[in-house]
Order: C-alpha cells, then structure tokens, then sequence
C-alpha cells in the first residue's frame, strides 16, 4: 500500500482505468466474435460498420496497438467478401 499521497491517487485511477479497458477490450472481441460467427452475407454488411467503429475508436485511444487494428479489420473485411462472393 502507498504511503505517498500521489501514489494513493494514482493507484486508484489505474484500477478505475484497468476496469474501463476491460469493458472496452470485452466489447471489442464480442463485436468481432460476432462478425466471424456470421454466416450470411446480409448479416455481416450489418454488423462489420459496428464493429469497424468500435476498433477504429481502440486505435485512437491507443487500447489497442492501431497495426493491430488494422490487421483484424483487413481480416473481417476478407470474411464478408468471401460471403458475399458465395
């Protein structure tokens, strides 16, 4: 436990911040989760802009490392086309 008064409060915005980014890194991998889970292609072009949304906004933030971002974007993107090609 901290004894410096700053440390204190710096110990309890990292546990704030930990909690926030939990919540958003749990989002982030239902949205893609979901994406890949779909099967048809009506569904996907619904869900892809939702998702592309949500991990363009964890680059920003820098929740995710944007190369990251880029790399599971590119990937979804592959998987609707190769829906809507069937």
């Amino acid at each position: 436990m901290p004894n410096i008064k700053s440390a204190k409060k710096r110990m309890q915005l990292s546990a704030k911040a930990r909690l926030r980014n939990r919540s958003e890194r749990a989002k982030i991998r239902t949205a893609i989760k979901e994406v890949r889970a779909t099967t048809s292609a009506k569904d996907v072009q619904e869900q892809l802009p939702g998702a592309v949304k949500i991990l363009d906004r964890a680059a920003t933030k820098r929740l995710i490392h944007p190369n990251r971002v880029a790399r599971v974007k590119s990937q979804l993107e592959r998987h609707a086309r190769s829906l809507t090609s069937k």
